[in-house]
């Protein structure tokens, strides 16, 4: 594979490692999880941290609608778009909490394309997010 798969974005929010934001591979364009940051600072919408950066609360709709932009500016920036997701796997921290509300939001932004999904929940996340998405798109 050549670095010409390679996709970024200059509007997302940066890797938190060495990771691209997408990899295309023939017609398909696969996103490393992408969480709810704000590009150019740690700055996590709905987080509030203690000083010791630990989670105090959090506003798990603030983060899905972020993770969403956030998804949508990698596809765009990547020659790709919302309506090309066939595949998206949603991790949330707390499943029992967070699953109704994020589920209503995903179904405002996914009322026109259906990709196919899977929701499974973890115990925590490389940053303080509640949420990370990992997607597959086509592409041409």
């Amino acid at each position: 594979m050549n670095n010409e798969s390679i996709k970024n974005s200059n509007e997302a929010p940066e890797p938190v490692g060495l990771y691209p934001h997408a990899r295309k591979v023939g017609n398909l364009l696969f996103l490393s999880g992408v969480g709810p940051r704000e590009k150019g600072t740690k700055v996590i919408p709905g987080v509030d941290l203690d000083s010791n950066g630990q989670i105090k609360s959090y506003d798990i709709a603030a983060q899905c609608h972020s993770v969403f932009n956030n998804i949508r500016l990698i596809l765009e920036a990547s020659g790709s778009s919302w309506d090309q997701l066939v595949d998206v796997t949603v991790f949330l921290t707390n499943m029992k909490d967070d699953f109704k509300v994020y589920n209503e939001i995903y179904a405002e932004y996914f009322k026109d394309n259906q990709p196919c999904r899977t929701t499974v929940e973890i115990n925590c996340l490389p940053t303080p997010i509640a949420i990370e998405l990992k997607c597959i798109a086509t592409i041409d």
